[in-house]
Order: structure tokens, then C-alpha cells, then sequence
């Protein structure tokens, strides 16, 4: 049986005295992406905060590659190869593509392979080759969500976490993006944490899928499965 890349057991967070997850769990397999659907405050982002070392737990573990890396900072937590596209890409808007993309590259590992991976995301994203010396604020907002992306590439991830990257996106974008994802696992062989706000694209985009509801872990299946459930329809999907 294939051990998982990232182990979250019994994981509780929040901000201050407020308890956003309760005793969360979920695994994630090399090569697999798993996406995290759930109501606006079920504590989706919480969760990837929590995991990627932005936010301390108040207890539980998380494990990466079978290293318990609970509680590391997230820099350190990102040159083990846990690295997170936060919700709008945070760019730096007055740094051209091409100095965002560098900074991604930041720990001694991904800077001695900086010029590959460069080409890599070049070929990922031809577009930004074509905006390497324009400002990020300039992009579209499809393209700045690339480069954000583009960006996590360079810290050389082996779970990549995402976060809400459809926001605000046209729905030709939209496609567009997953499509990438999905080209993404299947070509460097990643693995995808995703949280995103459409179910319907989350759960076709997945091999497992969990439904968090406040706090808590609710549901867990395959995405089909999870696609096909009659609540998950009703409550998420509007169906």
C-alpha cells in the first residue's frame, strides 16, 4: 500500500481562543489530488493555513513524506516541498512576472535549479515567457493566478496547496486553470491539495474529496462518489 505524502491527524486550529477545526483528518497520496469543498467559514483556508506552518495548531500532527513537520515555520515547512498559492495569488504588483517568479526560488535547493524550473513554468505557462518584464499588477486576473502558481513551481513542491484559484476567474479561465492542474500532476507527478469554492470543477478535478462543515470533516469519498451524493448536491451544489 502507497504510504501518503501528507498525514493530517486530528488536526485543531484557530485564531486566538476561537476553535475553527475540530479533530480534522485527511490524507494525501503521491500523485493524487484531493480537494477540500465546503460552505464559505467551514474553515477551508484555516485548514491550509494550519498545514503550510501560517498557523500554529492547537493540537494534532501533520505529517510530510513521514517527517512530522507540525508547527514549522512556513518557509521551512516549503523547502521540505509543502508550498501554498494563497487566495488571489499575492503578488508582489510593482515586480515584473519574471522577479515574482524568482522569488519563489528562495531556499538552496530550488536557487541551484532556478533557470530549469524557469523554463519549466515557461513551458507550463507560455504566457508568462511572453510577460516575463511586465509588472504583476498588469496582468489579467487569469495570468497573475498563473503566476502564482508559476511561482509555487519554483520552491520545487511535492504537494502543492491551493487555495480558492478559480476566484474572480471568467469561466474560460477557469477551465483553463484546472486543465493545468490536472497537466500538472500527470506530468511532474505532483500532489494537489486543493480548497475551491466551485464543487462541481473541485469534485471532477479529484481522485478523493472531503466536504468540511463548520470545522468538522463530514464527508470523504472518491469525487464521483462525493459528485453523486444526494446532500452534496442539495447543500453545495445547489442541485
Amino acid at each position: 500500500m502507497t504510504a501518503p505524502l501528507l498525514r493530517v491527524d486530528a488536526l485543531r486550529a484557530g485564531y486566538g481562543q476561537l476553535e475553527v477545526l475540530d479533530r480534522v483528518s485527511l490524507e494525501v497520496l503521491p500523485g493524487e489530488i484531493v480537494s477540500v469543498v465546503g460552505a464559505n467559514g467551514a474553515g477551508k483556508t484555516t485548514l491550509l493555513l494550519s498545514i503550510a506552518g501560517h498557523l500554529s495548531p492547537f493540537g494534532g500532527t501533520v505529517q510530510l513524506d513521514g517527517h512530522d513537520i507540525t508547527g514549522l515555520q512556513a518557509h521551512e515547512a516549503a523547502a521540505r516541498g509543502l508550498v501554498l498559492v494563497p487566495e488571489g495569488g499575492r503578488l508582489f504588483p510593482f515586480m515584473t512576472v519574471l522577479e515574482n517568479l524568482e522569488l519563489g526560488a528562495y531556499h538552496r535547493a530550488a536557487r541551484a535549479r532556478m533557470a530549469q524550473t524557469m523554463e519549466e513554468v515557461f513551458d507550463i505557462f507560455p504566457i508568462l515567457a511572453e510577460r516575463r518584464g511586465q509588472l504583476a499588477g498588469r496582468l489579467s486576473g487569469g495570468e497573475r493566478q498563473m503566476c502564482a502558481v508559476g511561482r509555487a513551481l519554483m520552491a520545487l513542491p511535492k504537494l502543492l496547496m491551493l487555495d480558492e484559484p478559480s476566484l474572480g476567474l471568467a469561466p474560460i479561465m477557469v477551465d483553463r486553470l484546472f486543465d493545468q492542474v490536472h497537466t500538472l500532476v500527470k506530468s511532474k507527478g505532483l500532489s494537489v491539495l486543493l480548497v475551491e469554492q466551485n464543487v462541481g470543477n473541485a469534485l471532477r478535478l479529484c481522485d478523493h474529496g472531503c466536504v468540511l462543515d463548520h470545522g468538522e470533516l463530514a464527508k470523504r469519498g472518491t469525487g464521483a462518489a462525493l459528485l453523486s451524493d444526494p446532500d452534496v448536491q442539495r447543500f453545495y451544489m445547489g442541485l
